[in-house]
């Protein structure tokens, strides 16, 4: 397990989407030994460092909610069917005030993520981070947001786009992780 951060950050995971492309709520996805999805993100973000998790969930709520581990909170985003920016806005605004200094975002179609992709990009939180993992220079997940930047990503963003806009606007630093995996999401079965 890496070793904790100076700071203490928040993961979020955006797990609220329909998953047209996919056959149904990623939420619900499990790998070929059953293991949820939404478990390994949690996992990934819980060793990677975070401090506290929070999993927004919407299409297939109901379900989904045995899925998510006890070390987790849970946001129902109300108005998933408008988008990924619904999930993040409501995910930023459930952190709250007791949140850490900064959130790490991960979609949870990134079952492959590992723990020390989460921790890499822990090393570069304070207030005002903004950076993105890379892969062969490739934007991809996780996300690092400072906490001065949250209002802002979540009023910038609008249906399925989410930060990217702000990401881009605002220069967000990029971190390579290709040489920890993939970066892959998984968008069909």
């Amino acid at each position: 397990m890496p070793a904790a951060p100076p700071v203490a950050v928040s993961g979020l995971v955006l797990a609220a989407g329909a998953g047209r492309r996919f056959g149904g709520p990623k939420a619900l996805a499990r790998t070929p030994a059953g293991t949820p999805w939404i478990a390994l993100a949690v996992r990934a973000l819980t060793e990677g460092g975070c401090r506290d998790v929070t999993v927004a969930l919407g299409a297939g709520a109901e379900e989904a909610v045995a899925l998510v581990p006890p070390v987790a909170t849970i946001v129902t985003v109300a108005d998933w069917e408008s988008g990924m920016a619904a999930s993040l806005r409501a995910g930023l605004g459930a952190l709250g005030s007791g949140a850490g200094i900064a959130a790490v975002v991960v979609p949870v179609d990134t079952p492959g993520m590992p723990p020390a992709a989460v921790a890499r990009m822990l090393r570069h939180a304070d207030r005002d981070a903004l950076a993105q993992a890379a892969y062969a220079g490739a934007p991809g997940h996780p996300v690092l947001l400072g906490r001065s930047h949250w209002a802002a990503v979540a009023d910038a963003a609008r249906g399925d786009v989410g930060a990217r806009p702000y990401l881009v606007a605002q220069g967000a630093s990029l971190i390579e992780c290709g040489d920890l995996w993939s970066g892959a999401d998984r968008d069909t079965r």
